[in-house]
C-alpha cells in the first residue's frame, strides 16, 4: 500500500509538472552553443536519420506493437470479412449473406433499445462522475491536507480493480444483506417496500450506473489532480491578494485553466461508458428481461447465444455486423464532440478579442 500511494502521488505530479517543462525556455548553454556543433532539429531529420536517433526507443516499443497487430488490428480486420455471412463460430463461413447482417442491425429494435440503455448509462453517469471528481481532486490538491496520498490510493483502488470482480462481490452483499439494505432504508423512509435490486427491471439500470460512478471514479481523479498541478500558484495568491474569494477564484482560475485538459476528459468519459460491457455481464447478464441490456452485451449474447431473451442462437456474423455499426456510431460521436468544443472554443476566443 505504501508503495502504491508514492507512485501514485509520482504519477499525479510528474504528469503535472511534465505539462508545464514542455514549453521551458532554451538553457544558457543551448544558447550559446556554435551552430556548427549543435544537433541538427528534428523536424530537418530524413526518416532514416529518425529512427537511428530513436533507435533504442523502437526497439522497446517493438513488442507492443507486434501485440498491438496480432490481438488487436488483426481481429478487426478478418472480423470484417465474417459480417458478410451467417455463421455460427464452427467450421469455416459459407453461407453468404452479403449487406443483409447490416440491415437486420439497422432494422432491431433490441439493438436500439440496447442502445437507449447505453445512452442513459452515459447521460446520468458521465455528468455525476465529473462533478465529484473535480470536487474530490480540489480537496485533495490542498497542500495543507494531511494523509493526502492515502486518501487518493483509496478513491484510486476501485479503478484497478477488474470490473468483473466488482460485480461478483456486488451479487454476493445484495444476495446476502439485500434485506438488511432493504430495511433500512425503510426506516430512513427512503423506500416504502422490499426491492430486488438486480431483479426489478425499475432499479436494476440504476444500480449499474451507481456501482460504475464508484468504480471509475479514479481516473478521472488523477487526470483532474494532473491537470490542477499544472496551474501556478501565482494566480491563486494574486487572485486572493485582490479580494477574489473561493468561488472567484475557482470559477475565474480553476476553470478556465482546466478548460484544455477537461475537454480530454470528458471526451474519455464519454468513449468509456460508452464501451461498458463487464459490470452488466456480471450483474444482470442484461437482464431482467433485457433491462440493462447495453450494446456491448447485446454483441455478445449475438456471438455467443444466450441472452435476457430466450431462442437467441449464436451468429458471429450477425454480431461482427452489429460491432462494426456500432463502431461507426462511436465514431460519429466522438467526431461530433471534438467539432462542437471546437466551436465553442472559437466562440470564446472571438468574445475576448472583442
Amino acid at each position: 500500500m505504501l508503495l502504491f500511494n508514492v507512485s501514485l502521488s509520482l504519477l499525479i505530479h510528474r504528469t503535472g509538472r511534465n505539462l508545464l517543462l514542455m514549453q521551458e525556455a532554451p538553457t544558457i548553454t543551448d544558447i550559446q552553443e556554435p551552430a556548427s556543433q549543435r544537433r541538427r532539429h528534428p523536424s530537418q531529420r530524413t526518416l532514416w536519420q529518425e529512427i537511428r536517433a530513436n533507435v533504442w526507443s523502437y526497439i522497446y516499443v517493438t513488442p507492443m506493437v507486434v501485440l498491438l497487430l496480432v490481438f488487436v488490428v488483426y481481429p478487426i480486420f478478418a472480423s470484417l470479412g465474417y459480417t458478410l455471412y451467417q455463421w455460427n463460430g464452427i467450421g469455416d463461413p459459407s453461407n453468404y449473406v452479403g449487406l443483409d447482417n447490416f440491415v437486420r442491425v439497422m432494422h432491431d429494435s433490441f439493438f436500439w433499445g440496447a442502445f437507449l440503455h447505453t445512452l442513459t448509462y452515459t447521460v446520468v453517469l458521465v455528468p455525476i462522475q465529473l462533478a465529484l471528481a473535480l470536487a474530490l481532486a480540489l480537496v485533495l490538491n490542498n497542500s495543507k491536507l494531511r494523509f493526502a496520498s492515502f486518501y487518493r490510493s483509496v478513491y484510486f483502488i476501485p479503478a484497478v480493480t477488474s470490473p468483473a470482480v466488482i460485480g461478483v462481490v456486488i451479487q454476493l452483499i445484495f444476495s446476502n444483506l439485500g434485506d438488511n439494505v432493504n430495511q433500512l432504508l425503510m426506516n430512513l423512509h427512503i423506500i416504502h417496500e422490499h426491492i430486488d435490486w438486480l431483479g426489478d427491471p425499475r432499479f436494476a439500470l440504476s444500480l449499474i450506473i451507481a456501482i460504475g460512478i464508484w468504480n471509475t471514479l479514479g481516473y478521472n481523479l488523477v487526470y483532474f489532480l494532473a491537470g490542477l498541478q499544472t496551474i501556478p500558484g501565482e494566480l491563486y495568491e494574486a487572485a486572493r491578494i485582490d479580494g477574489a474569494n473561493s468561488f472567484g477564484r475557482f470559477f475565474y482560475i480553476t476553470i478556465p485553466m482546466l478548460r484544455a485538459v477537461g475537454l480530454v476528459i470528458v471526451i474519455l468519459a464519454i468513449l468509456g461508458s460508452l464501451q461498458v460491457f463487464d459490470l452488466v455481464l456480471v450483474l444482470t447478464d442484461g437482464g431482467p428481461y433485457g433491462a440493462t441490456e447495453v450494446v456491448n452485451t447485446y454483441i455478445y449474447h449475438q456471438a455467443f447465444g444466450g441472452s435476457a431473451r430466450a431462442g437467441v442462437q449464436p451468429n458471429v456474423g450477425f454480431a461482427s455486423a452489429a460491432s462494426f455499426f456500432y463502431g461507426l456510431i462511436l465514431l460519429g460521436l466522438s467526431v461530433a464532440q471534438v467539432l462542437i468544443f471546437r466551436s465553442i472554443n472559437r466562440q470564446r476566443a472571438a468574445e475576448r478579442g472583442q
